[in-house]
């Protein structure tokens, strides 16, 4: 296989669940060696899209072929070449880590595996604990042992389902480190997230809205190709603000985070973002509007990632954003 070889490819592929089209017409492709995550909140089709790419279900239009196999018919074999690691990947309480590892070893049928476990105990950071029951360990700690009961029989690609859900900040971190350092060593990584800061990581990510793409692409170039300027404004009364931001032509956009507003600016350029930041808020203090903060900024996944459910729902469809940042915590555009 040569090295821009997609191991994963989705052309045209649609599932539905009786009447509920789960996702439709899906078409995008993982290339050897890098990570792409599938983005989208709940009900976007992130888990459906991950079970058909590994055989679990079988799709009813479109191809999908996974390490050149298809997934509904050679699931077995596909079983050996890909490491699945899900929302609740069942370890064994009652055994030790070593005891885990192993298990999944010899199910897998590998070989030599016990000098395997030590340089995955290594890797994960569990080797002081390797005596200690899988009952026993924090949600980061079984996380990373579960990552690690996934590598042992060495996958060509490792599909994660949301790995970081309900795990702490401190364990987030470090799992994010190892899937960095196995990606660089070669591993072909496809995980879903409804994290945006976490997307971020992503080589490349396919956005999704209700069981449709609807962009994939790097993150940097999303964000060079977003249209328009984006304003970072801290102003208050924030009603009013946000009142007068949309009620200007040259407003596109207003979105809360937090404590503060993206406003973005159709028809201004990048390196007229400076001048655009003063008069806007220039004319938000000439209409008794107070202005702490108005600077040009960068967008990110996530004004990005609304903008695209903007122009969605202008053609028909609708959808809630993702979770992260301020989103996940309910602050969205009133």
């Amino acid at each position: 296989m040569s090295t821009h070889e997609a191991l994963v490819r989705l052309e045209g592929m649609k599932k539905q669940y009786g009447d509920l089209v789960a996702v439709q017409d899906l078409s995008f492709e993982v290339r050897r060696g890098e990570m792409l995550g599938l983005i989208g909140p709940d009900g976007a089709g992130k888990t459906t899209t991950l079970r058909v790419v590994l055989g679990l279900l079988r799709p009813e239009a479109g191809s999908v072929l996974t390490c050149g196999l298809i997934p509904a018919s050679q699931r077995r074999e596909l079983s050996r070449r890909v490491g699945y690691l899900s929302q609740r990947f069942s370890l064994y309480g009652d055994l030790s880590v070593d005891e885990n590892i192993a298990f999944f070893a010899e199910i897998h049928g590998v070989s030599g595996w016990r000098a395997l476990r030590e340089e995955l105990l290594e890797l994960v950071r569990l080797t002081p604990f390797r005596r200690r029951l899988a009952e026993r360990l924090s949600g980061g700690m079984k996380q990373k042992l579960a990552l690690a009961c996934t590598l042992v029989h060495t996958p060509q690609l490792l599909v994660l389902d949301e790995p970081t859900t309900g795990v702490d900040p401190v364990s987030r971190r470090d799992l994010w480190k190892l899937l960095a350092r196995l990606q660089r060593q070669g591993l072909t990584i496809l995980l879903t997230t409804p994290y945006l800061d976490e997307a971020e990581r992503c080589g490349r990510v396919a956005l999704l809205d209700r069981g449709r793409l609807l962009v994939v692409d790097a993150p940097d170039a999303l964000r060079a190709g977003a249209p328009g300027a984006l304003i970072e404004l801290l102003a208050s009364p924030r009603r009013a603000a946000i009142d007068s931001l949309r009620a200007r032509p040259d407003v596109s956009e207003v979105e809360v985070f937090g404590e503060r507003l993206h406003v973005t600016l159709s028809g201004v350029s990048s390196g007229a973002a400076a001048a655009a930041a003063e008069n806007l808020a220039g004319a938000l203090r000439a209409a008794g509007i107070e202005v702490e903060l108005a600077r040009p900024s960068l967008p990110s996944l996530e004004d990005i990632y609304i903008h695209k459910i903007r122009a969605e729902d202008a053609g028909g469809h609708s959808a809630s954003p993702p979770r992260g940042r301020d989103v996940a915590r309910g602050e969205t555009s009133p």
